[in-house]
């Protein structure tokens, strides 16, 4: 639905931007950036540990919640493996593996813009500090 609209089409933010659009707690979801990050190193079946240790700065629990979320969503798959102890790998489903692309591309952009925004950021902190903020 979303392709098929255009800026000129006055009802189209209203109906993909409804509060009731079950796309939003859709993007929601692989918005948030433990997602996004998540998806991004699961290039092949890894071991929630070594997740861990490749999101520096995730808890336990918040990578818990997220792999969850991203399961309950179909993008990522639990692999329960018969070893003693008992071993668990995540991996990307086709859904989740459709996801790279863009997210790549959204990491891309992310670096090559960082320095600019960064400086807009210090930009902005600099006028509002100074009360010469326009608008």
């Amino acid at each position: 639905m979303l392709e098929d609209t255009t800026v000129a089409d006055a009802e189209a933010p209203a109906l993909v931007f409804s509060a009731d659009c079950p796309s939003r707690p859709i993007l929601d979801q692989i918005a948030d950036k433990w997602s996004m990050m998540a998806m991004a190193v699961l290039e092949r079946p890894t071991r929630f540990n070594e997740l861990k240790r490749r999101l520096d700065g995730v808890t336990q629990r918040v990578l818990t919640q997220t792999l969850r979320r991203l399961e309950r969503n179909g993008m990522v798959e639990r692999t329960v493996l018969p070893t003693s102890p008992v071993g668990v790998v995540y991996s990307l489903t086709p859904m989740g593996e459709s996801l790279r692309e863009p997210f790549c591309r959204l990491y891309g952009w992310t670096v090559e813009h960082s320095a600019q925004i960064q400086r807009c950021q210090r930009e902005y902190d600099e006028r509002v500090q100074t009360g010469t903020r326009s608008g």
